[in-house]
């Protein structure tokens, strides 16, 4: 037996091929599932081996040891064919994961396209089978690179607009100017730009997610000839400039502070960057101003933009300044549309607390000089928890919310105020800033009335103050327990209570 070589006994081979596969199967499935669990890229390679490679020579090895078949045979050759392949095939795979898979950030391994790397793979693949072809069957490569010579021009000919979008597509790829998720703008001009969101980068096109949810299909030609603004970088906040036209006879540095402090209070407008507003030019009817902000979100933008343009138009009539845009008068000037002293504190009458201080007209005059009438949008506050307080305020119109910021800086619910009631007393009596925030519900219609003219109206109408004072105790129980139910409940969940988004 000693003096036997391998390749004359069948029955070794057989042995062999009978142990060795199953128990290489086995090693090979327990090595794939741990390098799975840990997440290495290693297992998809060995996987390679396990269901290709190696069924592939065990039958090669039985064709040529055991059923002793002719080796220049179309069957063996074809198995040879194939198991040649499938070396190949593992290979690369190893290659690219040593190479490409496992490479440390920021190296040029790791910024190495995905679509190149494809390329490259089906180029190395298609050589090693043609090598496989001549060695193992025998074929002329020098037949076979001038019939594929010849059909390559053919097919690029046929191709050339395609080809062309795919050799865009690698350049685009290994500058890297974008990456899925970014906000792009495609061309420079305002009538055939495209803007939207990158879903999608393939080999021969780039899918663009636009604001009004419409997928666009961008070839990777046409890109590579169009300048690409990418609203994601440097940095993924994007920069919104916006022009507004206010009336000669509105002061500019009052309207530049009503604009900045307006853009800071927008819900989505961030804090840092700051606002900025700026004077620009004077036209004839009106004098422009440029408001600047930045957004975290761009598609957001059209939502951001719509809010802060609303409440401009609030803040313009409560500081009585007028609107204009394209040289046409926007709104009517808050002070020439304003009520009249008699029409701004009728109101009162509605009113049963202020109502024996309504009948007389010269009360209504003395309270008309410290009075005047004011109107929010949704969302917008009328006074913040820690300001002084300066006013009373009646609510003629709408609903507003009063709330109160935690330690967590979430605001809780204390309770709703509806029309005819007033608020802003807790702040003007105590001489402390406001322990709450009051927010407006919908659009709200308020009557400011001042110190001078509170302390005023009290002094006709005692009774006034002594309403004034229950209800500041009843609020501040309300605000007490809400104080304490939201202590309470964090001592039990770690959460707060009646958050408002």
């Amino acid at each position: 037996m000693g003096n036997l070589r391998f390749s004359s006994d069948w029955y070794t081979w057989a042995v062999i091929v009978g142990l060795g596969f199953p128990l290489l199967v086995v090693l090979l499935g327990e090595v794939i599932y741990h390098l799975k669990r840990r997440g290495r890229p290693m297992a998809a390679t060995l996987r390679v081996v396990k269901n290709l490679v190696l069924p592939v020579l065990i039958l090669m090895v039985l064709i040529r040891n055991v059923l002793k078949l002719d080796v220049n045979g179309n069957f063996a050759k074809l198995v040879e064919t194939l198991f040649w392949i499938s070396v190949i095939y593992a290979s690369l795979s190893l290659f690219n994961v040593i190479l490409f898979e496992e490479a440390e950030a920021n190296t040029w391994r790791a910024r190495m396209p995905k679509l190149l790397i494809d390329l490259a793979r089906l180029f190395l693949v298609l050589v090693g089978s043609a090598i496989v072809l001549a060695v193992v069957w025998g074929a002329d490569l020098a037949g076979l690179a001038t019939g594929l010579g010849v059909s390559s021009i053919v097919i690029g000919l046929a191709l050339q607009d395609t080809l062309g979008s795919i050799m865009s597509g690698i350049a685009l790829l290994l500058e890297r100017p974008f990456s899925v998720g970014d906000w792009l703008r495609v061309g420079n001009s305002e009538d055939q730009a495209i803007e939207g969101q990158v879903i999608d980068i393939n080999w021969r096109s780039v899918r663009l997610l636009t604001l009004q949810r419409q997928v666009i299909v961008v070839p990777h030609q046409f890109i590579g000839k169009e300048i690409i603004h990418n609203y994601s970088q440097p940095e993924r906040i994007y920069n919104q400039r916006i022009n507004i036209g206010f009336s000669y006879d509105s002061p500019p540095n009052l309207v530049k502070q009503v604009l900045q402090s307006t853009a800071l209070a927008t819900q989505g407008i961030l804090a840092e960057p700051e606002p900025e507003s700026k004077t620009t030019s004077y036209d004839e009817t009106a004098i422009i101003y440029e408001v600047e902000f930045f957004i975290e979100n761009f598609e957001d933008v059209e939502q951001i933009v719509d809010r802060f343009m609303t409440r401009i138009w609030y803040a313009a009539q409560r500081n009585n300044l007028t609107l204009y845009r394209y040289r046409y008068e926007y709104s009517v000037e808050a002070a020439k549309s304003a009520d009249t002293a008699s029409s701004k504190l009728a109101h009162l009458h509605s009113i049963p607390g202020f109502m024996p201080l309504a009948r007389e007209e010269k009360n209504l005059d003395d309270l008309a000089k410290g009075t005047i009438l004011q109107q929010f949008g949704a969302g917008e506050k009328v006074i913040r928890q820690g300001e002084p307080g300066k006013a009373l305020y009646i609510i003629i119109v709408g609903q507003a919310l009063v709330t109160v910021t935690n330690e967590f800086g979430m605001d809780l619910e204390v309770m709703t105020i509806l029309g005819g009631e007033f608020f802003g007393e807790m702040a003007l009596f105590t001489g402390e800033p406001s322990p709450v925030s009051i927010t407006a519900v919908g659009d709200l219609q308020v009557l400011v009335i001042y110190s001078d003219a509170v302390n005023l109206m009290i002094e006709r109408q005692p009774s006034l103050g002594r309403e004034i004072g229950q209800i500041i105790e009843a609020r501040s129980k309300a605000l007490s327990m809400a104080q304490q139910a939201d202590v309470s409940f964090n001592a039990e969940v770690e959460l707060p209570i009646r958050i408002l988004k």
